[in-house]
């Protein structure tokens, strides 16, 4: 990901007006200016990181007097008290990006930790997890790049990049059949090229899914048992995603069902931060 695009200057703008508004007023009544200093970025518990890059793009961003040496690459699973970055530069730029820093990796870090050992869970089996449009608002592209820096893969992005008829679409539009003609009427008339899926709640609504030809049909709140069954049904004319009230006990139950994805909202929504510490010393 491109952290020093205009987009991402547009971010670190908004965040730092949040945490910095008029100014860091502790680190400038207490430290003289022109004091330099040097920093340890160090992780301390055991889990993949996340952020690195992105610390680097903010730093050169606030000031780019800061030299942000990155010792490891994001996506890597590494032990406690792994030395992660060195920084070095003028201190109130140290302690102005300090904690909206920390505040990101180890959001993104935990976010990457809990994919990487959800992911190991079912290595064996071949299925994909994905993520879900249940991430933190305005923080979603950062927390799908986590995802993918875990091992896992992203659904859509949004509601623009994937058709997905859920239960609220279909009974509103009177049925699968209904929804996906009338969707692919205004694929047509909108010149959009988008695959679609549909969400089933039975089997019966699995088998008019196949019907209607889809890319890819979730079996919603299915047993794993259910699961089996469809997959069956489905028999590879359609990709197939299981999804809804799957939890670590579970997990392994639904991967071995023979599904090509699994999506878990629980991959943002609800992650333990990573615990990273930043240490500043005074530099003569």
């Amino acid at each position: 990901m491109n952290f020093s695009s205009e987009e991402w200057s547009n971010y670190f703008d908004l965040w730092l007006k949040e945490d910095v508004g008029s100014g860091d007023h502790s680190s400038l009544a207490s430290i003289p200016r022109g004091t330099n200093g040097s920093s340890q970025l160090i992780l301390k518990e055991d889990g993949v990181i996340a952020g690195l890059e992105l610390a680097q793009a903010l730093f050169a961003h606030v000031d780019e007097q800061v030299i942000f040496t990155p010792k490891m690459k994001d996506g890597e699973f590494l032990k406690k008290g792994t030395i992660l970055a060195t920084a070095e530069g003028p201190v109130h730029s140290l302690l102005v990006v300090e904690r909206l820093m920390l505040n990101l990796m180890q959001r993104l870090s935990g976010v990457a930790t809990q994919t990487h050992d959800l992911v190991q869970m079912v290595r064996h089996t071949g299925v994909t997890l994905l993520d879900t449009r249940k991430t933190t608002p305005g923080l979603r592209l950062l927390e799908k790049w986590a995802v993918t820096m875990g091992g896992g893969a992203n659904h859509r992005i949004g509601l623009f990049d994937m058709i997905m008829l859920k239960d609220n679409h279909v009974d509103s539009s009177g049925g699968i059949t209904t929804a996906v003609n009338n969707t692919r009427e205004y694929l047509r008339k909108n010149n959009l090229d988008l695959e679609i899926e549909v969400e089933t709640r039975s089997l019966d609504e699995v088998r008019e899914a196949i019907d209607n030809k889809v890319d890819r049909i979730m079996f919603d709140n299915f047993s794993p048992d259910t699961c089996k069954e469809a997959v069956v049904i489905v028999s590879g004319r359609a990709e197939t995603e299981a999804s809804g009230g799957i939890t670590v006990d579970t997990l392994k139950d639904y991967a071995e069902t023979g599904v090509n994805y699994i999506s878990i909202g629980a991959l943002t929504h609800s992650v333990k931060a990573l615990d990273i510490s930043f240490k500043t010393k005074f530099k003569a």
